[in-house]
């Protein structure tokens, strides 16, 4: 059947869809033509409007064009005066686009993107938020900007923001990232869903590669696909002050309603496994907890220099004496709680109620030193772990590992207690 479409439908859908998005460029161009960058960042103006009705259009045909035939809508999307930001969940596809072309809402693109011919003609037009890997301040500016659209009363276009910061398969919603929530303002929850037969969709490291995914996407006869707005999500006063805790409110109120489990893993915690892995650590080895159990203690691995350099020179002053949980608290400033003591079981590898804090200290060390390296080199487990990934390693009739990494799927209380027990190190 592949074989079948290959040969027929295929190479005439790739030839619509691509003529649709060059029929759409002048429109974008046009539209921006003679106008600086920086008055293209001005609030959306109303003759703008009109040729967003006509590159919706030019865009809807270009999905039909690729057995997209009936995209289903639930819900009513808000106006900008209603909730400014739109957050998109789960991240699985470059198909994901489907919303952001249907709405013309702006997203967070990376800088060097706006340079691909005719496709960075047309992220310009939908005047994204961009994020400038080569400036180290790059990532206070980008949330200074989503704030300043946020809080325009709705005279820029949404802003879609895909808060998972990395595709995964479905199965479950990792941590969101707290970029969307520091605004403090409502946001417009939007889950997505891919009723598919066979998953052709689902793009991940560990998977088929872009260009296998949009062929057997292609040779599909029709390709479903649910949008579903969900009401408005107004915060507290206390989510307003913590991001993190709006952020996961919001994350499981369409964990809910897509019926899926939440995971406290994170993006940099898929990089971490990948590394991990990649360095042949032994089996044992739970750096992966390790991360995420520091970051539940309010944390943060990539802010600790200052932090790892005094637990670096207690535990040098200490020269091997082991401690016990308390001291151990007394140590981080921290209270005893069961994330803490979990984070001891981890050292304890006698089970004597003691752990030698050097042990602790190599462990954040090295953590904090991945950290650094994954945000000096965003792209590192695609250029330096898997250059040459074979594109056959997955079955399309399960889904791909979650992420670009091992199953990240919740696990069950017994599976957690077990996992506590395999010792750093």
């Amino acid at each position: 059947m592949i074989a079948f479409m290959t040969l027929t439908l295929f190479p005439i859908r790739l030839f619509f869809a691509a003529f649709m998005m060059l029929l759409a460029w002048p429109f974008a161009f046009i539209a921006s033509i003679g106008s600086a960058e920086k008055q293209l960042e001005k609030p959306l103006s109303w003759w703008r409007k009109v040729v967003d009705v006509l590159l919706k259009a030019i865009m809807r045909t270009m999905w039909l064009a690729g057995g997209f035939h009936w995209i289903n809508v639930k819900g009513r999307q808000a106006l900008p005066t209603e909730a400014a930001i739109l957050t998109l969940a789960p991240h699985s596809s470059y198909f994901d686009a489907i919303p952001v072309t249907m709405t013309m809402a702006s997203i967070v693109m990376k800088a060097e993107s706006k340079d691909i011919p005719v496709w960075g003609t047309l992220i310009k037009y939908i005047r994204p938020v961009f994020v400038s890997r080569s400036d180290q301040d790059s990532r206070r500016k980008t949330v200074e900007e989503i704030r300043r659209r946020a809080q325009s009363n709705g005279k820029w276009p949404q802003i879609m923001i895909f808060p998972e910061g990395t595709c995964t398969n479905r199965s479950c919603l990792i941590t969101f990232k707290p970029g969307a929530f520091i605004p403090g303002v409502p946001v417009q929850p939007v889950i997505l869903r891919y009723p598919n037969k066979l998953d052709t969709i689902t793009w991940t490291w560990q998977g088929p590669g872009a260009l296998k995914i949009l062929w057997l996407t292609l040779c599909q006869f029709h390709n479903f696909v649910e949008i579903e707005f969900l009401p408005v999500y107004i915060p507290s006063e206390e989510e307003r002050q913590n991001p993190s805790l709006y952020a996961n409110n919001v994350r499981r109120v369409m964990a809910k309603a897509l019926g899926v489990p939440v995971t406290d893993y994170t993006f940099e915690d898929c990089q971490l496994a990948l590394a991990e892995g990649q360095l042949r650590l032994p089996s044992n080895t739970c750096l992966l907890e390790f991360a995420k159990l520091v970051r539940s203690l309010g944390l943060k691995p990539e802010k600790l220099e200052k932090e790892l350099e005094a637990y670096s020179g207690s535990a040098k002053r200490m020269k091997g004496q082991r401690v016990s949980l308390n001291e151990f608290a007394e140590y981080l400033e921290l209270p005893v709680s069961d994330t803490l003591k979990n984070m001891f079981a981890l050292f304890d590898e006698k089970e004597d109620g003691l752990i030698d804090l050097r042990e602790y200290v190599t462990a954040l060390s090295v953590v904090y030193e991945f950290h650094k390296f994954a945000e000096m080199y965003p792209d590192f487990a695609e250029v330096y772990l898997y250059p040459y990934q074979s594109e056959t390693e997955s079955s399309l009739e399960t889904p791909a590992p979650n992420g670009f990494c091992t199953d990240f799927s919740p696990e069950t209380a017994e599976d957690r207690r077990n996992r506590l027990q395999k010792k750093l190190d």
